[in-house]
């Protein structure tokens, strides 16, 4: 057992059959070797191959120090300079090298900071514009939102007014058995005084179109002599009245009206303000809920602008 330990395992043991390279190179691959070779040096390289390759080889000189044997170096070792230190008595000075820039294209000095000058202005230029821009559409969605909010007061203003009026005149004729009252301009609340005004001058306007389209004999030229015999209706059938055919309408309206003018003036918001209050404090009616409520407190209604109702 022991002879047999001692001989080698044949399991393990190994046999070199691959082949082994040639210590001498033969001439067929020295020959292929030559040809390779010869085409590697005759093959023109690209002009992104030469940059590449001169860009190791400067990255390769400015990192390597330098030696100590240079000339250079042993006259700063006479002032004291030492490998990694810096130049001068300053210690924050650099120790690296400035790093080299390689100037590309044909432009003079100078010319890539002016145009990246000039990128920079243009760039500022369009972030204004864009800026001014979007301030100005804000401010015009605003201006049509405000727009459109007093449009929306003036109707409401109209159809309170409206309302005002209406209650005001059934109170009236409660209060005169069913007869309607005649009223002077200036007897009429201010709140909606302006309606009636209005209606005054639509009939001052109404018969003025009229008695200019009925009046044409009263603008021919008058050609026969004055007949003191005849009626006033004959002279102006026959064109003798001389009257102006507007003497009918003089003085209808009435005169300035300070009050009015006042309340005109106020904002739109203020004014329908006004009469919405006015409303609820006479009649208990809410304008937004359409209702007449029959206690003061006007329980259910919730609040006094249409906002409330929303």
């Amino acid at each position: 057992m022991a002879d047999s330990d001692s001989e080698d395992d044949y399991m393990k043991m190994t046999f070199d059959d691959a082949p082994k390279d040639p210590q001498h190179e033969t001439s067929l691959q020295r020959a292929a070797r030559k040809r390779k070779e010869g085409e590697a040096r005759s093959r023109q390289k690209s002009k992104a191959e030469c940059e590449a390759e001169a860009e190791l080889v400067r990255e390769a000189s400015l990192a390597t120090a330098l030696p100590e044997t240079n000339k250079g170096f042993k006259m700063m070792a006479k002032f004291g300079f030492k490998q990694g230190d810096t130049l001068g008595k300053s210690e924050t000075a650099q120790k690296e090298p400035i790093q080299i820039e390689i100037k590309e294209g044909r432009a003079g000095i100078g010319v890539e900071s002016e145009k990246k000058r000039k990128y920079q202005e243009m760039w500022d230029q369009a972030r204004r514009e864009a800026k001014r821009a979007k301030e100005e559409e804000g401010n015009f969605f605003e201006e049509r939102r405000q727009q459109q909010k007093e449009r929306k007061a003036e109707r409401d203003l109209d159809n309170a007014q409206r309302t005002a009026e209406r209650l005001a005149e059934k109170e009236a004729e409660a209060e005169n058995n069913g007869g309607a009252k005649e009223q002077h301009l200036t007897d009429i609340n201010v709140l909606w005084r302006s309606r009636a005004r209005h209606q005054i001058e639509h009939e001052h306007d109404r018969r003025l179109k009229n008695e200019l389209t009925n009046s044409l004999a009263s603008r021919l030229p008058t050609l026969a002599q004055e007949d003191n015999e005849n009626d006033n209706d004959s002279k102006t059938a026959l064109g003798h009245d001389v009257t102006p055919f507007y003497s009918t309408l003089e003085n209808e309206l009435e005169d300035e009206d300070p009050e009015l003018a006042e309340f005109e003036a106020l904002p739109v918001s203020e004014r329908l303000q006004k009469i919405l209050t006015f409303l609820r404090e006479t009649y208990k009616y809410c304008l937004y809920c359409g209702h007449v409520y029959e206690g003061a407190t006007m329980e259910g209604c919730p609040g006094v602008t249409e906002e409330d109702h929303d």
